[in-house]
């Protein structure tokens, strides 16, 4: 290397209470740090968030064939498990240019309504549950609900809903046997939703992808449409996280919580704002050098891994006015965050996320105003992922709370 860089141990347990600090730190000493941790090799990584855009708009830098190739798993099902995550160039742009209206701002906000009454089934749960004391709203709330809402959009039935609660429960659970076992089960499903989706077109993300084209003639194929299910089965998930995050973020923040209680109009802005300040992903997927590149003075070798420390970008204060602060009267587009990447692999799902996210939280506070923290919310130790284990909340007097299939922030 050319120049002597910061180095953090992903193992070290500030990382893991802290890593919005740890990470922080590392940014106002250098753009570039490496990344160190047992059994891999040290990795590269920006801090900083014009570095951070640079890098993923730059074509010297490229994600590389996953690890879709497992063991683990039938060889019928690993075609499917190739996503756009993984693909690069002409054929990324392809399938994103055939997707985009079905993941745009306005289908996501067109399908709000269809959201409510998930929230408002799951909420009934907790509140039934919360009769016999505090509850865990991770568990029973944060956790089911995105998978409900992709059983919904992709047009799964009503009778085959309950496994594919099982097969969120798997995903989100991380990559160990049951994950394993899910995959040709979520395959075996989504492969028979595309089926009956040819045969009976319904008003479902499904319907609406085997019927699009680009203009010229150019459609889907039916095992596109099937990995793009086993995609948002898997990158789905993410709103579990956010939910979770921003209701702790607010119970610690008690002036920020009495602002939005108060003012329902900051819902929308007070998403991208819990998204800066406690979203889930602290890194990016690694990108590779494709031949040797200079960044900050810093020499990286071809072949060699290259992250975003996400995190550290999300409060960098080149970028962001007292970034530090939890403030939900930020304005839209005022937060400059990258809770949702940036460059060709922007979340393609990002619209579906903010709609839910905004949804979720904003039934949950008008449902129950006394909604309040009933002990520890431990964190899973993860220098990659800010996740919780668990959110115990107590209810209280709010049981009798607002009519149900009330959207406040609509």
């Amino acid at each position: 290397m050319s120049l002597a860089v910061p180095e953090i141990a992903l193992t070290d347990p500030e990382v893991h209470r802290d890593p919005f600090t740890v990470y922080g730190r590392a940014r106002e000493q250098s753009p570039v740090v490496r990344l160190l941790a047992p059994g891999f090799a040290p990795m590269w990584a920006l801090t900083r968030h014009d570095a951070i855009t640079a890098m993923l708009t730059d074509p010297r830098f490229a994600l590389t064939a996953a690890s879709y190739q497992r063991p683990d798993v039938p060889a019928d099902c690993l075609p499917y498990l190739r996503t756009m995550q993984e693909m690069e160039g002409a054929e990324h742009r392809r399938l994103r240019r055939l997707l985009s209206g079905a993941f745009g701002a306005r289908r996501a906000a067109e399908f709000r309504p269809r959201i409510v009454p998930l929230v408002d089934a799951l909420l009934d749960d907790v509140a039934a549950r919360a009769a016999d004391g505090p509850v865990d709203l991770l568990d029973l709330f944060a956790r089911p609900l995105p998978i409900d809402v992709i059983s919904v959009l992709v047009g799964v039935p009503e009778a085959d809903r309950p496994q594919w609660k099982e097969y969120g429960a798997a995903v989100a659970a991380g990559h160990g046997a049951a994950f394993a076992a899910a995959i040709p089960r979520i395959v075996a499903d989504a492969r028979a939703v595309v089926a009956r989706r040819r045969a009976e077109p319904a008003d479902d993300l499904v319907s609406y992808l085997l019927a699009a084209d680009d203009g010229d003639g150019d459609r889907l194929a039916e095992a596109e449409i099937v990995t793009l299910v086993w995609h948002l089965v898997l990158a789905g998930q993410t709103p579990t996280n956010l939910i979770a995050n921003a209701v702790r973020a607010l119970f610690e923040h008690p002036d920020q919580l009495a602002l939005l209680r108060a003012d329902e109009g900051l819902l929308p802005g007070a998403v991208e704002e819990l998204t800066r300040w406690c979203g889930p992903q602290l890194m990016s997927i690694p990108r590779y050098a494709q031949r040797d590149v200079t960044l900050a003075g810093v020499r990286i070798a071809e072949g060699e891994p290259v992250t975003a420390l996400l995190a550290a970008a999300n409060r960098d204060p080149r970028v962001v006015d007292d970034p530090e602060r939890l403030d939900v009267t930020r304005p839209v587009g005022a937060s400059a965050h990258l809770g949702y990447a940036h460059g060709p692999h922007h979340c393609l799902g990002a619209p579906l996320a903010r709609v839910q996210t905004e949804v979720a939280l904003g039934v949950l506070l008008r449902r129950f105003p006394d909604l309040a923290p009933a002990g520890e919310a431990p964190r899973v130790p993860d220098p990659g992922t800010w996740r919780l284990a668990a959110l115990p909340v107590r209810l209280d007097d709010s049981l009798v709370y607002q009519p149900k299939g009330c959207d406040p922030w609509t």
